[in-house]
């Protein structure tokens, strides 16, 4: 028994094979012509969220042949500063960069004050000596922690996590979140100091150095959540007496209150 064969004809199947390639080749010298007129390059770049930073460098470049992807990984590279980067094209010659910047919830002190934000990652703040003027707390006691710091590099290291622990605690309370934490002295995790400012609302019962200075707060490490409940509740019960007090110790069972009298 013959099997039949399928035969295709020849003039049928050159046809699209013939117009494919021409597409094809056609599309490859538009595309090189396109890439060579200067209505293509990129003469405007606009950003979002009024950002300063200085994108200039992409002026010229033709703005079909930029890796978006590429260029936005760059930018992280470049300018740790920045936590997301969106980059959108607007033919003919415009780019749009949409960032998320990074928001620092306090300053470390090593050799120069670095901002930290959510993620335990350190980038630049215009800060000078006065850094307390920032508003932001000041976390110290770090120098033998960490060595050489980097920008936009996330230090997992615990004494960083327990102070933004404590920030973050401070901040859902409704009490301290008026206050100002001024600074978190983190030396060993079993000895940590805050120094607390009250909030405005009570500055009939702050003196100059409790408005300048703050109350010192010493705890350690476990159970955050709790002591910094404790805290608010004795700073307001207490609020009268803030004056006399040296210190406020929760690091054992029961709080203690220091007095500045005290023996």
């Amino acid at each position: 028994m013959k099997k039949n064969k399928l035969k295709l004809p020849l003039k049928k199947m050159r046809l699209p094979v013939i117009l494919l390639v021409a597409l094809t080749l056609m599309g490859f010298a538009v595309w090189r012509f396109l890439r060579t007129l200067d209505q293509f390059k990129i003469t405007e770049i606009r950003t979002g969220n009024d950002s300063q930073l200085d994108f200039s460098y992409l002026k010229g470049r033709n703005i079909l042949e930029l890796d978006l992807k590429r260029e936005s990984a760059k930018i992280l590279q470049y300018f740790p500063e920045c936590k997301r980067v969106r980059m959108v094209r607007i033919l003919p010659n415009r780019i749009y960069i949409d960032l998320i910047q990074r928001k620092a919830v306090a300053l470390v002190k090593l050799y120069k004050y670095f901002g930290l934000d959510e993620d335990l990652v350190f980038f630049e703040v215009p800060v000078g000596e006065d850094a307390i003027s920032s508003g932001l707390p000041v976390i110290t006691g770090l120098d033998t922690k960490i060595f050489g710091p980097k920008i936009g590099r996330k230090y997992d290291i615990k004494e960083l996590e327990i102070a933004l622990s404590i920030i973050q605690e401070a901040r859902k309370n409704r009490f301290l979140r008026d206050c100002k934490i001024r600074k978190i002295d983190v030396p060993q995790m079993t000895h940590i100091s805050i120094f607390i400012i009250p909030g405005p609302s009570y500055s009939e019962y702050m003196d100059s150095t409790l408005r300048n200075e703050g109350l010192e707060v010493k705890l350690s490490s476990g159970r955050v959540r709790n002591k910094i409940a404790m805290l608010a509740n004795l700073m307001a019960a207490a609020k009268k007496e803030w004056n006399k007090i040296k210190y406020i110790d929760l690091r054992f069972r029961e709080p203690v209150i220091k007095l500045k009298d005290a023996q």
